[in-house]
């Protein structure tokens, strides 16, 4: 009778936690994971303004939420700067090598394919030292990556 009860309570909570690790929200894995497999990317990455960004906010600005949802990667400091997530979405159910491969996996996945809407969240109006913004000319900035030889 007690394995019975065992059972009873338990095996609703097992399955309980294994539908719900299954439907876990994705993570953010950080630049420094994606760069183990991204090395060119990374490196042309981490001379830009955006790998900067956090660092070009003033001591005041850092703990102010309006400055950090653009200047780090989903509002968290310890993603400082824009890094590869912020526009790719969080790498934790993309970053496995067998779905890398494959970019149609890789969105099945969740990996974002940035839209001109996504960038303009941050580059816009709003922003103390906008100017102007053309997506067309800040994506070939962006995807300017150094070629192997």
């Amino acid at each position: 009778m007690k394995v019975r009860s065992f059972h009873l309570v338990c095996l609703p909570i097992l399955i309980a936690v294994a539908v719900s690790a299954a439907y876990a929200a994705p993570t953010y894995i950080g630049a420094d994971k994606c760069k183990l497999c991204h090395k060119i990317q990374y490196d042309s990455w981490s001379k830009t303004k955006h790998a900067k960004a956090f660092n070009s906010l003033k001591p005041e600005e850092k703990a102010k939420k309006e400055c950090t949802e653009c200047h780090t990667t989903a509002g968290k400091t310890e993603l400082a700067g824009i890094q590869c997530e912020a526009c790719h979405g969080p790498g934790s159910d993309y970053k496995a090598i067998g779905v890398m491969k494959d970019k149609a996996k890789s969105i099945a996945a969740g990996l974002k394919v940035p839209t001109e809407k996504d960038c303009v969240a941050c580059h816009n109006k709003k922003s103390p030292t906008f100017k102007s913004f053309n997506f067309a000319e800040a994506v070939k900035k962006v995807h300017d990556h150094k070629k192997p030889a």
